[in-house]
Protein backbone atom coordinates (compact mmCIF):
# COMPACT_ATOMS: atom_id res chain seq x y z
CA UNK A 1 0.00 0.00 0.00
CA UNK A 2 1.31 3.45 -0.92
CA UNK A 3 -0.27 6.37 0.89
CA UNK A 4 1.06 8.78 -1.72
CA UNK A 5 -1.33 7.42 -4.36
CA UNK A 6 -4.32 6.69 -2.09
CA UNK A 7 -7.39 8.92 -2.55
CA UNK A 8 -8.43 8.34 1.06
CA UNK A 9 -5.07 9.65 2.28
CA UNK A 10 -5.44 12.67 0.01
CA UNK A 11 -8.80 13.37 1.63
CA UNK A 12 -7.13 13.18 5.04
CA UNK A 13 -4.47 15.64 3.86
CA UNK A 14 -7.16 18.05 2.69
CA UNK A 15 -8.95 17.80 6.03
CA UNK A 16 -5.72 18.56 7.83
CA UNK A 17 -5.07 21.51 5.50
CA UNK A 18 -8.52 22.86 6.30
CA UNK A 19 -7.90 22.47 10.03
CA UNK A 20 -4.59 24.33 9.78
CA UNK A 21 -6.11 27.16 7.76
CA UNK A 22 -8.96 27.55 10.24
CA UNK A 23 -6.41 27.92 13.03
CA UNK A 24 -4.21 30.27 10.99
CA UNK A 25 -7.03 32.67 10.17
CA UNK A 26 -6.80 34.02 13.72
CA UNK A 27 -3.33 35.40 12.96
CA UNK A 28 -4.90 38.31 11.07
CA UNK A 29 -3.81 41.49 12.83
CA UNK A 30 -6.49 44.19 12.56
CA UNK A 31 -3.82 46.86 12.00
CA UNK A 32 -2.35 44.97 9.05
CA UNK A 33 -0.39 41.80 8.42
CA UNK A 34 -0.37 38.60 10.41
CA UNK A 35 0.78 38.13 13.98
CA UNK A 36 2.28 35.36 16.10
CA UNK A 37 -0.23 32.87 17.46
CA UNK A 38 0.01 31.37 20.91
CA UNK A 39 -0.66 27.77 21.79
CA UNK A 40 -4.38 28.51 22.22
CA UNK A 41 -4.65 30.06 18.75
CA UNK A 42 -4.95 33.66 19.94
CA UNK A 43 -2.67 36.50 18.85
CA UNK A 44 0.26 36.77 21.24
CA UNK A 45 0.62 40.44 22.25
CA UNK A 46 4.28 39.90 23.21
CA UNK A 47 5.16 39.62 19.52
CA UNK A 48 5.02 42.37 16.92
CA UNK A 49 3.85 41.75 13.38
CA UNK A 50 6.88 40.21 11.69
CA UNK A 51 7.64 40.32 8.00
CA UNK A 52 8.39 36.60 7.63
CA UNK A 53 5.15 35.53 9.32
CA UNK A 54 3.06 37.99 7.31
CA UNK A 55 4.63 36.72 4.09
CA UNK A 56 4.23 33.06 4.97
CA UNK A 57 0.59 33.48 5.92
CA UNK A 58 -0.13 35.57 2.82
CA UNK A 59 1.40 32.73 0.78
CA UNK A 60 -0.75 30.19 2.65
CA UNK A 61 -4.00 32.09 2.14
CA UNK A 62 -3.21 32.72 -1.53
CA UNK A 63 -2.86 28.95 -1.91
CA UNK A 64 -6.07 28.45 0.06
CA UNK A 65 -7.91 30.89 -2.19
CA UNK A 66 -6.95 28.78 -5.20
CA UNK A 67 -8.21 25.70 -3.36
CA UNK A 68 -11.60 27.38 -3.12
CA UNK A 69 -11.57 27.98 0.62
CA UNK A 70 -14.14 30.67 1.53
CA UNK A 71 -12.59 33.74 3.14
CA UNK A 72 -9.05 32.92 2.06
CA UNK A 73 -8.90 35.49 -0.75
CA UNK A 74 -9.74 38.29 1.68
CA UNK A 75 -6.99 37.12 4.02
CA UNK A 76 -4.48 36.99 1.16
CA UNK A 77 -5.52 40.52 0.20
CA UNK A 78 -5.04 41.60 3.82
CA UNK A 79 -1.47 40.37 3.63
CA UNK A 80 -0.80 42.06 0.31
CA UNK A 81 -2.14 45.33 1.71
CA UNK A 82 0.25 45.11 4.66
CA UNK A 83 3.21 44.39 2.39
CA UNK A 84 2.27 47.34 0.22
CA UNK A 85 1.56 49.47 3.29
CA UNK A 86 2.33 48.91 6.95
CA UNK A 87 5.46 46.80 6.52
CA UNK A 88 6.86 48.69 3.53
CA UNK A 89 9.61 51.28 3.98
CA UNK A 90 8.32 54.13 1.85
CA UNK A 91 11.48 56.17 2.40
CA UNK A 92 14.26 53.69 1.62
CA UNK A 93 12.41 50.91 -0.16
CA UNK A 94 12.17 47.30 0.93
CA UNK A 95 10.39 45.98 4.00
CA UNK A 96 10.82 46.38 7.73
CA UNK A 97 11.48 43.17 9.65
CA UNK A 98 8.77 43.95 12.23
CA UNK A 99 6.17 46.59 13.08
CA UNK A 100 4.11 47.37 16.15
CA UNK A 101 1.06 49.56 16.80
CA UNK A 102 3.20 52.71 16.67
CA UNK A 103 5.32 51.82 13.64
CA UNK A 104 8.48 49.88 12.80
CA UNK A 105 10.12 48.06 15.72
CA UNK A 106 12.79 46.19 13.78
CA UNK A 107 14.06 48.20 10.84
CA UNK A 108 16.78 45.84 9.61
CA UNK A 109 16.41 44.75 5.97
CA UNK A 110 16.70 40.96 6.12
CA UNK A 111 17.38 38.65 3.18
CA UNK A 112 15.28 35.96 4.88
CA UNK A 113 12.18 38.16 5.07
CA UNK A 114 12.68 39.66 1.62
CA UNK A 115 12.83 36.17 0.09
CA UNK A 116 9.44 35.49 1.64
CA UNK A 117 8.06 38.71 0.16
CA UNK A 118 8.87 37.25 -3.27
CA UNK A 119 7.22 33.94 -2.38
CA UNK A 120 4.07 35.58 -1.01
CA UNK A 121 3.79 37.88 -4.00
CA UNK A 122 4.38 35.03 -6.46
CA UNK A 123 1.65 32.88 -4.90
CA UNK A 124 -0.74 35.81 -4.72
CA UNK A 125 0.03 36.61 -8.38
CA UNK A 126 -0.83 33.03 -9.29
CA UNK A 127 -4.09 33.54 -7.38
CA UNK A 128 -4.71 36.75 -9.35
CA UNK A 129 -5.04 38.86 -6.22
CA UNK A 130 -5.11 42.64 -6.80
CA UNK A 131 -1.77 44.36 -6.28
CA UNK A 132 0.17 41.10 -6.17
CA UNK A 133 1.86 41.36 -9.55
CA UNK A 134 3.11 44.87 -8.79
CA UNK A 135 4.34 43.68 -5.40
CA UNK A 136 6.23 40.83 -7.05
CA UNK A 137 7.90 43.19 -9.52
CA UNK A 138 8.95 45.45 -6.66
CA UNK A 139 10.23 42.57 -4.51
CA UNK A 140 12.30 41.14 -7.35
CA UNK A 141 13.74 44.57 -8.16
CA UNK A 142 14.72 45.12 -4.50
CA UNK A 143 16.35 41.71 -4.37
CA UNK A 144 18.20 42.41 -7.61
CA UNK A 145 19.49 45.74 -6.35
CA UNK A 146 20.48 44.86 -2.80
CA UNK A 147 20.67 41.14 -2.14
CA UNK A 148 21.81 39.35 -5.27
CA UNK A 149 25.60 38.98 -5.48
CA UNK A 150 26.39 38.19 -9.09
CA UNK A 151 30.03 37.36 -8.44
CA UNK A 152 29.27 34.92 -5.61
CA UNK A 153 26.12 33.58 -7.22
CA UNK A 154 24.42 33.84 -3.83
CA UNK A 155 22.28 36.17 -1.74
CA UNK A 156 23.74 38.69 0.65
CA UNK A 157 22.27 38.84 4.17
CA UNK A 158 21.18 41.97 6.10
CA UNK A 159 21.38 45.76 6.00
CA UNK A 160 20.37 48.74 8.08
CA UNK A 161 17.09 50.42 7.19
CA UNK A 162 18.77 52.78 4.71
CA UNK A 163 20.68 49.92 3.03
CA UNK A 164 23.99 50.84 4.68
CA UNK A 165 25.93 48.76 7.17
CA UNK A 166 25.81 45.46 5.30
CA UNK A 167 26.29 42.59 7.74
CA UNK A 168 29.59 40.72 7.44
CA UNK A 169 27.76 37.40 7.42
CA UNK A 170 26.28 35.07 4.86
CA UNK A 171 23.67 32.46 5.70
CA UNK A 172 22.53 29.31 3.94
CA UNK A 173 19.03 29.63 5.43
CA UNK A 174 18.29 32.89 3.64
CA UNK A 175 19.77 31.47 0.43
CA UNK A 176 17.58 28.37 0.70
CA UNK A 177 14.44 30.46 0.89
CA UNK A 178 15.75 32.61 -1.95
CA UNK A 179 15.87 29.45 -4.07
CA UNK A 180 12.28 28.67 -3.06
CA UNK A 181 11.24 32.21 -3.93
CA UNK A 182 13.10 32.30 -7.24
CA UNK A 183 11.54 29.01 -8.36
CA UNK A 184 8.08 30.37 -7.57
CA UNK A 185 8.85 33.64 -9.35
CA UNK A 186 10.16 31.83 -12.43
CA UNK A 187 6.91 29.91 -12.70
CA UNK A 188 4.58 32.90 -12.53
CA UNK A 189 6.70 35.34 -14.57
CA UNK A 190 8.09 32.93 -17.16
CA UNK A 191 11.49 34.60 -16.70
CA UNK A 192 14.22 31.93 -16.67
CA UNK A 193 16.66 34.33 -15.02
CA UNK A 194 15.25 33.32 -11.64
CA UNK A 195 15.62 29.65 -12.49
CA UNK A 196 19.27 30.15 -13.48
CA UNK A 197 19.96 32.00 -10.25
CA UNK A 198 18.26 29.29 -8.21
CA UNK A 199 20.58 26.82 -9.93
CA UNK A 200 23.67 28.86 -9.05
CA UNK A 201 22.71 29.06 -5.38
CA UNK A 202 21.84 25.37 -5.18
CA UNK A 203 25.01 24.22 -6.90
CA UNK A 204 27.13 26.09 -4.40
CA UNK A 205 25.10 25.33 -1.26
CA UNK A 206 24.36 21.69 -1.99
CA UNK A 207 26.91 20.35 -4.46
CA UNK A 208 29.88 22.35 -3.15
CA UNK A 209 29.28 23.12 0.54
CA UNK A 210 27.20 20.12 1.63
CA UNK A 211 28.88 17.67 -0.75
CA UNK A 212 32.27 18.73 0.56
CA UNK A 213 31.24 18.34 4.19
CA UNK A 214 29.82 14.83 4.46
CA UNK A 215 26.33 16.04 3.47
CA UNK A 216 26.08 18.12 6.63
CA UNK A 217 25.28 21.60 5.35
CA UNK A 218 27.47 24.40 6.75
CA UNK A 219 25.00 27.15 7.62
CA UNK A 220 27.16 30.15 8.50
CA UNK A 221 29.82 32.06 6.57
CA UNK A 222 31.69 35.35 6.56
CA UNK A 223 30.84 38.01 4.00
CA UNK A 224 33.53 36.44 1.79
CA UNK A 225 31.94 32.98 2.04
CA UNK A 226 34.49 31.54 4.46
CA UNK A 227 32.84 28.82 6.54
CA UNK A 228 32.18 29.51 10.24
CA UNK A 229 31.69 26.00 11.61
CA UNK A 230 31.78 27.13 15.28
CA UNK A 231 29.26 29.96 14.78
CA UNK A 232 26.90 30.20 17.80
CA UNK A 233 28.53 27.20 19.45
CA UNK A 234 27.88 28.82 22.83
CA UNK A 235 24.19 29.39 21.98
CA UNK A 236 23.40 26.30 19.92
CA UNK A 237 19.60 26.48 20.18
CA UNK A 238 19.24 29.70 18.17
CA UNK A 239 15.91 29.80 16.33
CA UNK A 240 17.36 31.08 13.04
CA UNK A 241 21.16 30.66 13.29
CA UNK A 242 21.82 27.52 15.34
CA UNK A 243 25.23 25.95 15.72
CA UNK A 244 26.04 22.92 13.59
CA UNK A 245 24.02 21.32 10.82
CA UNK A 246 20.24 21.68 10.82
CA UNK A 247 18.41 18.45 10.02
CA UNK A 248 15.30 20.16 8.67
CA UNK A 249 17.30 22.24 6.21
CA UNK A 250 18.79 19.09 4.70
CA UNK A 251 15.26 17.91 3.96
CA UNK A 252 14.25 21.31 2.53
CA UNK A 253 17.33 21.46 0.33
CA UNK A 254 16.71 17.89 -0.87
CA UNK A 255 13.19 18.81 -1.95
CA UNK A 256 14.17 22.08 -3.57
CA UNK A 257 17.10 20.45 -5.39
CA UNK A 258 14.80 17.88 -6.99
CA UNK A 259 12.31 20.65 -7.85
CA UNK A 260 15.09 22.66 -9.49
CA UNK A 261 16.18 19.70 -11.58
CA UNK A 262 12.70 19.00 -12.91
CA UNK A 263 12.11 22.71 -13.54
CA UNK A 264 15.31 22.89 -15.58
CA UNK A 265 14.31 19.85 -17.62
CA UNK A 266 10.86 21.23 -18.33
CA UNK A 267 12.38 24.55 -19.40
CA UNK A 268 14.46 22.75 -22.01
CA UNK A 269 17.73 22.84 -20.05
CA UNK A 270 19.54 19.63 -19.12
CA UNK A 271 19.66 19.25 -15.36
CA UNK A 272 23.13 18.60 -13.90
CA UNK A 273 23.83 14.94 -13.22
CA UNK A 274 24.41 15.63 -9.53
CA UNK A 275 20.86 16.85 -8.84
CA UNK A 276 19.13 13.61 -7.80
CA UNK A 277 22.16 11.89 -6.21
CA UNK A 278 22.90 14.98 -4.11
CA UNK A 279 19.28 15.32 -3.03
CA UNK A 280 19.18 11.67 -2.02
CA UNK A 281 22.46 11.99 -0.10
CA UNK A 282 21.16 15.00 1.82
CA UNK A 283 17.92 13.23 2.68
CA UNK A 284 19.56 9.94 3.64
CA UNK A 285 22.14 11.64 5.86
CA UNK A 286 19.43 13.64 7.62
CA UNK A 287 17.45 10.46 8.29
CA UNK A 288 20.49 8.53 9.53
CA UNK A 289 21.80 11.31 11.77
CA UNK A 290 18.52 12.94 12.73
CA UNK A 291 15.82 10.32 13.27
CA UNK A 292 15.50 8.47 16.58
CA UNK A 293 19.20 8.92 17.28
CA UNK A 294 18.70 9.28 21.05
CA UNK A 295 16.39 6.30 21.40
CA UNK A 296 13.08 8.13 21.05
CA UNK A 297 11.05 8.84 17.90
CA UNK A 298 11.49 12.18 16.17
CA UNK A 299 14.10 14.27 14.42
CA UNK A 300 16.60 16.22 16.50
CA UNK A 301 16.96 19.91 15.64
CA UNK A 302 20.74 20.06 15.06
CA UNK A 303 23.85 17.90 14.93
CA UNK A 304 27.56 18.68 15.22
CA UNK A 305 30.18 18.12 12.52
CA UNK A 306 30.68 14.53 13.62
CA UNK A 307 26.97 13.83 13.18
CA UNK A 308 26.14 13.77 16.89
CA UNK A 309 22.99 15.46 18.28
CA UNK A 310 23.39 18.94 19.74
CA UNK A 311 19.87 20.32 20.23
CA UNK A 312 17.58 17.34 20.72
CA UNK A 313 14.23 19.15 20.63
CA UNK A 314 11.86 18.03 17.87
CA UNK A 315 10.53 20.91 15.74
CA UNK A 316 7.29 20.41 13.83
CA UNK A 317 8.75 22.03 10.72
CA UNK A 318 11.51 19.42 10.54
CA UNK A 319 8.97 16.59 10.39
CA UNK A 320 6.93 18.56 7.84
CA UNK A 321 9.97 18.97 5.61
CA UNK A 322 10.88 15.29 5.99
CA UNK A 323 7.37 14.45 4.78
CA UNK A 324 7.63 16.81 1.82
CA UNK A 325 11.11 15.60 0.84
CA UNK A 326 10.08 11.94 1.03
CA UNK A 327 7.05 12.65 -1.17
CA UNK A 328 9.11 14.47 -3.81
CA UNK A 329 11.89 11.87 -3.82
CA UNK A 330 9.35 9.10 -4.23
CA UNK A 331 7.78 10.94 -7.17
CA UNK A 332 11.18 11.42 -8.78
CA UNK A 333 12.70 7.97 -8.15
CA UNK A 334 9.78 5.63 -7.30
CA UNK A 335 12.02 4.05 -4.63
CA UNK A 336 9.61 2.43 -2.19
CA UNK A 337 11.67 3.35 0.86
CA UNK A 338 10.67 6.99 0.46
CA UNK A 339 6.98 6.09 0.41
CA UNK A 340 7.42 3.92 3.50
CA UNK A 341 9.24 6.68 5.37
CA UNK A 342 6.64 9.21 4.25
CA UNK A 343 4.00 7.16 6.07
CA UNK A 344 6.30 6.76 9.08
CA UNK A 345 6.87 10.51 9.39
CA UNK A 346 3.11 11.20 9.18
CA UNK A 347 2.44 8.60 11.89
CA UNK A 348 4.85 10.47 14.15
CA UNK A 349 3.29 13.85 13.38
CA UNK A 350 -0.23 12.56 13.98
CA UNK A 351 0.73 11.00 17.31
CA UNK A 352 3.03 13.69 18.66
CA UNK A 353 2.77 17.04 16.88
CA UNK A 354 -0.88 17.49 15.94
CA UNK A 355 -2.79 19.27 18.69
CA UNK A 356 -6.32 17.95 18.22
CA UNK A 357 -7.76 19.94 21.11
CA UNK A 358 -6.36 23.42 20.46
CA UNK A 359 -5.59 23.27 16.74
CA UNK A 360 -2.50 23.36 14.54
CA UNK A 361 0.69 21.49 15.56
CA UNK A 362 2.79 21.74 18.69
CA UNK A 363 5.80 23.65 17.44
CA UNK A 364 8.40 21.98 19.64
CA UNK A 365 8.72 18.73 21.58
CA UNK A 366 11.44 17.75 24.00
CA UNK A 367 13.61 14.66 23.66
CA UNK A 368 10.88 12.82 25.59
CA UNK A 369 8.29 14.02 23.03
CA UNK A 370 6.35 16.12 25.50
CA UNK A 371 5.62 19.75 24.65
CA UNK A 372 8.72 21.91 25.03
CA UNK A 373 9.46 25.62 24.66
CA UNK A 374 13.26 25.72 24.63
CA UNK A 375 13.72 27.22 21.15
CA UNK A 376 10.19 28.27 20.18
CA UNK A 377 7.01 29.19 22.01
CA UNK A 378 3.49 29.20 20.68
CA UNK A 379 2.37 28.23 17.20
CA UNK A 380 3.59 31.17 15.11
CA UNK A 381 2.46 30.08 11.64
CA UNK A 382 1.22 27.12 9.58
CA UNK A 383 3.49 27.42 6.52
CA UNK A 384 5.54 24.22 6.83
CA UNK A 385 2.62 22.10 7.99
CA UNK A 386 0.27 23.33 5.27
CA UNK A 387 2.85 22.66 2.57
CA UNK A 388 3.26 19.13 3.90
CA UNK A 389 -0.43 18.56 3.13
CA UNK A 390 -0.10 19.94 -0.41
CA UNK A 391 3.23 18.75 -1.81
CA UNK A 392 2.25 15.05 -1.75
CA UNK A 393 -0.82 15.82 -3.88
CA UNK A 394 0.90 17.92 -6.54
CA UNK A 395 3.49 17.28 -9.27
CA UNK A 396 7.06 18.25 -8.42
CA UNK A 397 6.79 21.34 -10.63
CA UNK A 398 5.62 24.00 -10.96
CA UNK A 399 5.86 25.61 -7.52
CA UNK A 400 2.79 25.43 -5.30
CA UNK A 401 1.14 28.68 -6.40
CA UNK A 402 1.47 28.07 -10.13
CA UNK A 403 0.53 24.42 -9.68
CA UNK A 404 -2.72 25.23 -7.89
CA UNK A 405 -3.50 27.90 -10.48
CA UNK A 406 -3.08 25.23 -13.16
CA UNK A 407 -5.61 22.99 -11.44
CA UNK A 408 -3.14 20.25 -10.51
CA UNK A 409 -4.45 19.49 -7.02
CA UNK A 410 -5.72 15.95 -6.56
Amino acid sequence: MNWLTTPAHHRWLQAEADRLLTFGAASRDPLGGFGWLGEDGALDPKHDVELWITCRMTHCFALAAMMGRPGAAALADHGIAALNGRLHDDVNGGWFAAVGPKGPTKTVKEAYGHAFVILAAASATAAERPGAEELLESALAIHEEHFWDEEAGMSRENYAADWTGEEDYRGINANMHTVEAYLAAADVTGNKLWLRRAQRITERAVHEFAGGNGWRIPEHFTGQWESLLDYNKETPAHAFRPYGATIGHAFEWARLTVQLGVALEQSGVAAPEWIVPDARALYDTAVTEGWEVDGAPGFVYTIDWEGQPVVRERMNWVSAEAIAAAAVLWQRTKVQRYADQYAQWWDFVAERHIDVENGSWWHELGADNTVSRTVWEGKPDVYHALQATLIPRLPIVPALGASLAAGNLS
